[in-house]
């Protein structure tokens, strides 16, 4: 059988699943942790911080060499590293003191998501696809079927094993995504930007760029406003809402996955007849009133319905600023999209830390901080409205 670009697009799919696992298993066990480890909440937020720690040291790294190195060799390491975390996370705690061996594998677990995320975009964006924008909006909505995916699946096995005594084995059976997703970039073809040399913009030219600092922060907005009901649902239905785990897990963050997929699949099938601009907008509205709304409902389904709507809010912020800034910046090449990665994943670290610390401030109660949140759709709705005015401006002028 010949392997073609659709060979590589599929692989990408599958690196976004690996990019869920990674990031998702662990809050589905944030409960056992703390109360088998005797873990607080802020150290179950160091664990995040962790994860998301290393995905910006890799990301760093690579904004500075990207462009330079193999990518096929960068995505099989990508998934390798993302399968050896997993393992680790149910094996280290049984041989290292129990926090010390779950801040190992989640490093383990970041440096696997912080090639992917480096490397799997780029590789999407070089493939011969017409509508780019839907291509990267239907990508990244794999993140969500597989997040959907992890907490589906996960449920079900804790529905006929008991999680106190059966969830060490758990991560070991995940690991056989990125194992095979190793195994796929090791055939598939590998296409990469089309820049000239010496045209791709320098980290230091790119942070002189105006413009590229509203994408940072969009980024930064898009990761952290994502991130918070992300790592913070499943402990929420469980703990302020009184909901069983299983049935909580899946009304939950398996609900707010599926409606971010559902709304980046939506995007990517709309992409040539909608504006992307007017979309983000929008979202950022939905996610402030569905944090408030999770927040401040006076029955817990109407909590479980604000974090439903804050997945489909929100779907299009990550991949809706990257398309933007792959068009308005196009010489970036695989730099922009690291440098770009760097500040998603600090709002990924930033927002769900903070949050724990402020839901510890304020009894663990996980409704302060979902309050907190909104602060990240606010900062990108005004960033949206302070673009789109200049650009009426422009349009007038001209």
């Amino acid at each position: 059988m010949k392997l073609t670009h659709r060979s590589t697009i599929l692989a990408c799919y599958n690196g976004y699943i690996t990019q869920a696992i990674c990031i998702n298993l662990a809050p589905l066990l944030y409960l056992t942790f703390q109360r088998e480890f005797s873990l607080s909440v802020t150290q179950v937020g160091l664990l995040i911080a962790v994860n998301f720690a290393t995905q910006i040291l890799v990301d760093l790294l690579a904004s500075n060499y990207a462009d330079r190195l193999n990518l096929r060799a960068m995505a099989i390491l990508a998934h390798i590293f993302a399968a050896g975390g997993l393992i680790g996370l149910s094996l280290f705690p049984k041989f290292l003191p129990p926090l010390w061996g779950l801040l190992l594998a989640e490093a383990i677990l970041g440096l696997g998501g912080g090639f992917t995320e480096v490397i799997i975009s780029p590789l999407m964006e070089a493939c011969p696809t017409e509508e780019k924008s839907g291509s990267m909006s239907l990508l990244h909505s794999f993140y969500c079927w597989g997040q959907a995916g992890v907490v589906l699946l996960s449920g079900i096995y804790f529905y006929f094993f008991e999680i106190s005594t059966s969830w060490h084995y758990l991560p070991i059976i995940w690991s056989v995504i990125p194992l095979a997703g190793a195994v796929a970039f090791a055939i598939v073809p590998i296409y990469t930007l089309p820049t000239k040399e010496g045209e791709r913009s320098p980290v230091a030219r790119l942070f002189r760029t105006p413009l590229f600092l509203v994408f940072f922060l969009m980024m930064y907005c898009a990761g952290a406003g994502e991130m918070v009901m992300s790592q913070w649902a499943s402990a929420f239905v469980e703990s302020a809402l009184g909901i069983d785990k299983a049935l909580g897990d899946l009304l939950g963050p398996c609900m707010f996955a599926v409606t971010m997929g559902i709304a980046r699949l939506l995007y990517g099938r709309l992409s040539s007849r909608v504006n992307l601009t007017k979309w983000m907008m929008w979202g950022c509205i939905g996610c402030a009133a569905s944090y408030l709304m999770a927040a401040f409902a006076p029955h817990p389904i109407f909590a479980l319905v604000g974090c439903a709507l804050c997945g489909f809010s929100v779907g299009v912020f990550w991949p809706g600023t990257l398309s933007h800034a792959a068009a308005s910046i196009p010489m970036g090449g695989v730099s922009m999209f690291a440098i770009l990665a760097v500040a998603g994943d600090i709002g990924c670290l930033s927002g769900p830390y903070f949050a724990g610390v402020i839901a510890d401030a304020a009894g663990q109660d996980l409704r302060a901080a979902f309050v907190f949140a909104t602060i990240f759709p606010i900062i990108c709705l005004t960033v949206l409205c302070l673009q789109m005015r200049k650009k009426h401006k422009g349009d007038t002028k001209n």
